[in-house]
């Protein structure tokens, strides 16, 4: 396998945090290539593409088109001519989607590329919610779209062989939501291959009723980072309990072994990152704080999504009919 266009200068903690996720993912064996500045230090026995620009987290997306030795820009090269198998980045989302999109190009028959990100449920496979972000405003055949990536994506990263999709909307019931779920509703109801089960609602997500969510990406960031800010401030307020006695700290410490399972289940550096499904290959969108543990994992997701032929499989899900 080629080796994955790793972005070192992407991410709050870059570089440290990002080349040692990387040394991680090469002593389990997955091939990295670094895209950095030349003479990056900690780089040790790791390939590197050099790129002696940077875009910062908040540049404007469209930064891509005037700094072309960005290490943004030059990742999406590598996997554009056949030098890396995917890019990974931790940097500015925007950024790295306008030059995967610019670089990789859009896949053929995709109407708009879309972030989806995966939601962890407890007990169950996480479901898959997009759009997450790369598109505010949306038309209802582009939401067909993202049902049908979202399915395949689903399929490969969490083997549901069947995923079940729900429209995000305010009630269950056909009627409920904008004119743009209403119609949505209806071109998704007679889509073949998608197993659309109908409405789902913001309660909905976090559960094992539904395997992928789809919305527009305004929505869908909002339901995002809400859910991170709640489960944060949760998981804050019970560590703080926790500790508030000495009486309950002897309790907390005889549950943590059942508890650290849970947090690792809802802690996002599980999942490594978002995967931007539509361009002409595997872009990997990490979150911007994300340390070692959570490059090694997005790291493992790009190698997983490579060698299954992931892109192959939505190619011909996304493919327009003769």
């Amino acid at each position: 396998m080629l080796p994955i266009a790793l972005d070192a200068l992407g991410g709050d903690r870059a570089p440290s945090e990002i080349l040692a996720g990387a040394h991680l993912a090469a002593a389990e064996g997955i091939p990295v290539i670094l895209v950095g500045p030349t003479g990056l230090e900690g780089c040790g026995d790791l390939a590197l593409i050099e790129a002696n620009e940077f875009i910062d987290m908040d540049e404007d997306a469209a930064s891509v088109r005037n700094k072309k030795d960005s290490t943004l820009v030059r990742a999406a090269e590598a996997a554009r001519d056949g030098k890396a198998s995917a890019m990974v980045s931790a940097g500015n989302t925007g950024a790295t989607m306008a030059a995967a999109l610019l670089r990789m190009g859009r896949m053929r028959g995709v109407k708009r590329p879309a972030i989806a990100t995966a939601i962890p449920v407890p007990g169950s496979t996480p479901t898959v919610l997009l759009d997450s972000g790369a598109n505010a405003e949306v038309q209802p055949e582009w939401l067909v779209q993202f049902a049908q990536m979202g399915s395949v994506y689903a399929k490969h990263r969490f083997g549901i062989a069947n995923p079940r999709v729900g429209l995000l909307s305010i009630g269950e019931e056909p009627t409920k939501g904008t004119p743009l779920v209403k119609e949505t509703h209806q071109l998704l109801a007679v889509t073949p291959g998608i197993n659309f089960i109908g409405n789902v609602e913001g309660r909905d997500v976090m559960t094992d009723s539904v395997d992928v969510v789809v919305t527009d990406g305004f929505t869908g960031n909002v339901v995002l980072k809400s859910l991170e800010g709640s489960m944060r401030t949760l998981i804050a307020a019970l560590l703080e309990a926790f500790s508030s006695t000495p009486e309950f700290k002897a309790h907390a410490d005889a549950l943590m072994p059942a508890l650290l399972p849970l947090y690792e289940k809802f802690d996002p550096e599980t999942y490594g990152g978002a995967m931007l499904l539509g361009v002409d290959g595997v872009c990997i969108i990490s979150h911007g704080s994300s340390s070692q543990r959570a490059i090694l994992n997005a790291l493992r997701v790009a190698k997983d999504l490579v060698e299954s032929n992931f892109v192959e499989a939505l190619r011909a899900a996304v493919a327009p009919v003769a």
